[in-house]
């Protein structure tokens, strides 16, 4: 999970991504210790497991997005997807009947089909990213809705679905460690995207449409090509969080999902990826992603209440994209 980003100023970046990486660790760490000190609560067994659970979907959604910020991009859907991703695995494990892995599979696919279509938005039909996603993102919710009859969809005749990620393998072989199969996939995730960021064509490419569209498209690189790899490749990812949630909760709620695209992006901004593309990493998300997560968390230990959650979140969210700011400053 190293820092990679294609410009001339490799060395540079690569310093100022990791010191980046490390004063958002250390931020965590503060918030795990003041959290602590604050709330005999905070570091007991089922709270801790309570973080990670919320982690695994949000880290894995902040995933997503980090590969579509890195090309210079938005995704403001990737919240409505997962729930739509849920109510399609719904629709093909309860009312249709079909085996687990048919229902895990429709997921994935129904994610990347949609990550594809707005690709092909992006890229094909020249509608910015922010705007083609808000439609995305709606045309979604509306789906999900009409799909699932604006009513839960329950899993309770799928046998093993809700220990995707609340069963434990790890705790069948280690029973003084009880983590959840959410976490574990939220890392098999991360060290997927990491490998592609890092060791493959498509992830060199998303570095370079972030640094330089235009330098890329010159070179007589197919840039719409690769654009939509990128769009399929984060909505897979997606379908995957929707499995996630769905499990979780051991039903797709059709009406869930909006809002988590705005979590999913402070995880991305505050774990160093640039929003004006061309650099970021998957450690520096999964950072992000947990500094979201315990600070909800210690906030409701505390008895704060939601309105102030969100403001402390978003003002988080300014100092981070600040920040990101004063470092291309100096580069």
């Amino acid at each position: 999970m190293t820092d990679t980003a294609a410009t001339p100023a490799k060395s540079g970046v690569r310093i100022s991504g990791a010191f980046h990486r490390l004063l958002a660790f250390s931020g965590l760490i503060a918030l795990v210790v003041v959290f602590s000190l604050a709330s005999p609560n905070f570091m007991q067994t089922q709270n801790v497991l309570a973080i990670l659970q919320a982690t695994s979907v949000n880290g894995v959604l902040a995933i997503a997005a980090t590969l579509v910020i890195i090309t210079g991009g938005i995704d403001l859907s990737v919240g409505t997807l997962m729930t739509f991703c849920a109510v399609i695995t719904g629709v093909v494990l309860t009312y249709l009947g079909l085996p687990l892995p048919l229902g895990v599979l429709a997921s994935i696919l129904a994610g990347m089909g949609c990550g594809l279509v707005s690709g092909v938005i992006i890229a094909k039909l020249k509608v910015p990213p922010f705007i083609a996603t808000l439609g995305m993102m709606l045309i979604l919710k509306g789906l999900s809705l009409v799909i699932s009859g604006t009513r839960p969809i329950y899993f309770n005749d799928t046998p093993g679905f809700d220990q995707i990620a609340r069963g434990s393998l790890v705790e069948a072989i280690l029973p003084a460690v009880p983590l959840p199969n959410g976490v574990l996939i939220l890392f098999a995730v991360a060290i997927f995207a990491a490998f592609v960021l890092s060791k493959t064509a498509l992830g060199r490419y998303t570095f370079a449409l972030g640094s330089n569209e235009e330098a890329v498209r010159l070179s007589g690189v197919n840039v719409d090509r690769w654009k939509i790899a990128v769009y399929a490749l984060a909505g897979s990812i997606c379908g995957v969080a929707g499995l996630l949630i769905a499990s979780r909760l051991n039903s797709a709620q059709p009406a869930l999902g909006q809002g988590y695209e705005l979590d999913a992006i402070a995880a991305v901004v505050i774990g160093g990826t640039s929003l004006s593309g061309g650099r970021g990493t998957v450690l520096g998300t999964l950072i992000g992603a947990l500094i979201i997560s315990v600070l909800a968390n210690g906030l409701r230990i505390l008895s704060v209440a939601q309105e102030w959650q969100t403001v402390v979140t978003g003002s988080i969210i300014i100092l981070a994209v600040y920040a990101d700011i004063l470092r291309r400053r100096t580069l």
